[in-house]
């Protein structure tokens, strides 16, 4: 049996319905939604309650978590004071127009899913706000998957989509006895595992500006990424029309992250 799994929607609800209505197109009746499904994008109401309506099973985003807690997060990440000042902004637009139901639905969710040996998490199975990278090393990569008890991992919050195969893993373990100068290793041989990540339905940034998800086939293991075209010219336009924003439409019509990258020095987080 397939299932879905899709994540960091964004209140971008055209690029929602059309990756709603892909999955529909091909008979899979079951979801997983990995979450962030508000933040930069101008529908934050609309996307919560397709998702409600829907009764697809989400975790946790890192924005669904800020816009209940508050900016409580490091999110040293930014890369300049006017990126990070852009986030603040989109932060409080969004928190000020969501609705109390919407809003308590979001403070509902729980941090992580689980299906047999599949773990769903936003960031990581540590915080919502943990990038996994695809280049992230071997070791911390195995790490996450293999404490959170998971044989595949699936995560979103990077926005580019790709299938990370762990083989031939191992972790070697050095015990000292107190007090005794004598020492013993152990070494534990792991099977395979794997990290996946679902990429962005609602703010793509793999350098095209189709929404992905990804397909689980029950049966075979086997992961299919997906990509979904629609209509970008009017989510960027609603973006505009809103008061978002201008540098959020302008990343979404091209399909990949835009912040300053000049080294900024006077950039202290401030939390």
């Amino acid at each position: 049996m397939a299932h879905a799994v899709i994540s960091c929607l964004h209140a971008n609800l055209a690029a929602v319905e059309a990756v709603l209505d892909d999955i529909d197109l091909q008979g899979i009746e079951t979801m997983t939604c990995l979450g962030d499904l508000v933040g930069y994008g101008p529908q934050p109401n609309e996307v919560v309650e397709l998702v409600r309506d829907r009764a697809i099973p989400t975790c946790q985003g890192c924005w669904d978590e800020d816009i209940i807690d508050g900016l409580n997060a490091c999110e040293c990440s930014y890369p300049s004071q006017l990126a990070e000042r852009r986030g603040h902004r989109a932060h409080h637009w969004t928190a000020e127009r969501m609705t109390d139901d919407n809003k308590a639905f979001l403070a509902s969710l729980p941090m992580t899913l689980r299906r047999d040996r599949l773990l769903f998490v936003h960031g990581s199975p540590n915080s919502q706000h943990e990038y996994l990278l695809p280049d992230m090393s071997a070791f911390a990569a195995l790490e996450r998957v293999e404490t959170a008890g998971a044989e595949t991992l699936f995560c979103g919050h990077t926005h580019q989509p790709y299938v990370r195969e762990l083989s031939s893993g191992s972790i070697r373990v050095k015990v000292e006895q107190a007090g005794s100068k004598d020492c013993s290793e152990h070494e534990l041989t792991l099977p395979m595992r794997r990290i996946v990540n679902a990429g962005s339905v609602g703010e793509p940034r793999h350098g095209n500006t189709k929404a992905t998800y990804v397909v689980h086939d029950d049966r075979t293991g086997e992961i299919t990424i997906r990509e979904v075209g629609y209509d970008v010219a009017k989510t960027c336009q609603a973006i505009i029309d809103v008061g978002l924003p201008e540098v959020f439409a302008w990343r979404l019509s091209h399909g990949f992250e835009y912040a300053e990258r000049a080294d900024d020095a006077s950039h202290v987080c401030e939390r």
